[in-house]
């Protein structure tokens, strides 16, 4: 019950890296050897090489990602390796790792958003004078071009890469040094290593630095939220694809067809992607439910944090990779959009501000 390397193993280079730069700071401040510096790093690289490479063996009995390092690092350098802890502690660690991976995260997550904000964007410089009916309600309301309507979608996709940005630029302090909740008497240099890590600075108060994951709950949320603007296209164009509109077609590898009625061809992704929504919530409130109870400082209940973290990006990540080769395959039935948007019920609007440029006030005319 208490390990977490069947899952936290993916975080090992970011492991790797925090130690690296650890030891470097250990041997500038005098604290450990340059020598014994040299050895641990090179000792640490050539087991990231070793899990790179498929060949490292992950230990459950030692519980997680930093000890299963650690622990392999003495077996190559020897007691040496016992010094890369000093003035450090798994509560900082981890802390450290998960920002650096997120940030990570971050950078990967904005570029697929991006390819499927360009995918909008063509389809859009495509359909400028595609017409079809625009809706509240689900009923028919005014007229729209289809290239307005993509647009809408390319806006809350850059709404949703400025979240992750601001999520990014909150995280990124270091919390490395912090120890398990009050610092350390060692001389070390925080700053440095922060630097060395890519951070802006180092997280202010160590008893926050390492019991915080408001930056997780952060990103997760961000997450959710394009996930929430990904199930709204989807939720159209399930709609889209019916034979009730018949307005769209998407190719043949993003939907299949029926075990039974050989005339189907479902948008299987669409609405994949509406069910993994209601995942990627269900992590936001695990974790937020995990933290609401945690007293200063860090506690065993944080070790959860981890898979329902995961498993939103590995979803958010599925799916946008989905989403631009998707709408790259779609085919546009503009006759039937036309037809849908000819109803003249849909020119009422027009019509009584019409009335209204020509006197009388608007709810007469609207009337």
């Amino acid at each position: 019950m208490g390990q977490s390397i069947s899952y936290d193993n993916r975080l090992y280079a970011h492991d790797v890296r925090g130690s690296v730069a650890h030891a470097r700071m250990l041997a500038r401040q005098g604290i450990i050897s340059s020598d014994d510096a040299d050895a641990i790093v090179a000792g640490l690289e050539s087991i990231k090489a070793d899990i790179d490479s498929g060949i490292f063996s992950f230990a459950e009995d030692l519980e997680d990602i930093h000890m299963n390092i650690e622990s392999n690092l003495t077996k190559r350098v020897g007691e040496v390796g016992g010094k890369l802890h000093s003035g450090r502690s798994r509560n900082d660690q981890i802390a450290t790792d998960i920002r650096l991976y997120l940030r990570d995260e971050i950078d990967a997550i904005i570029v697929l958003v991006r390819a499927v904000q360009r995918e909008l964007i063509c389809l859009a410089e495509a359909h400028v004078e595609t017409i079809l009916p625009g809706f509240t309600h689900l009923q028919h309301a005014q007229p729209v071009v289809l290239g307005h309507y993509c647009l809408a979608y390319t806006e809350m996709l850059d709404r949703d890469v400025g979240r992750l940005d601001d999520c990014r630029t909150r995280l990124n302090v270091c919390p490395l040094g912090s120890g398990a909740i009050a610092g350390t008497t060692l001389p070390i240099d925080r700053e440095s290593t922060a630097k060395e890590l890519g951070f802006e600075g180092i997280c202010r108060n160590s008893m926050d630095a390492t019991s915080d994951r408001d930056f997780a709950i952060e990103m997760m949320s961000a997450v959710s939220i394009i996930m929430m603007h990904l199930s709204r296209m989807s939720e159209d164009f399930v709609f889209w694809m019916s034979q009730e509109a018949g307005w769209i077609e998407f190719g043949d590898s993003f939907c299949t067809g029926s075990s039974l009625m050989p005339q189907k061809k479902n948008p299987d992704m669409c609405e994949l992607t509406r069910g993994k929504t209601g995942r990627v919530y269900g992590n936001l409130i695990a974790l937020l439910t995990i933290m609401k109870g945690i007293p200063l400082c860090y506690n065993r209940d944080m070790q959860e944090d981890k898979e329902p973290m995961f498993d939103s990006i590995d979803t958010v990540k599925l799916v946008l990779q989905v989403y631009g080769p998707m709408l790259a395959t779609v085919k546009v039935h503009n006759d039937r959009m036309l037809l849908s948007a000819s109803d003249p019920a849909l020119m009422a609007t027009d019509l009584a501000e019409w009335l209204f440029c020509h006197g009388g006030p608007f709810r007469q005319a609207h009337h």
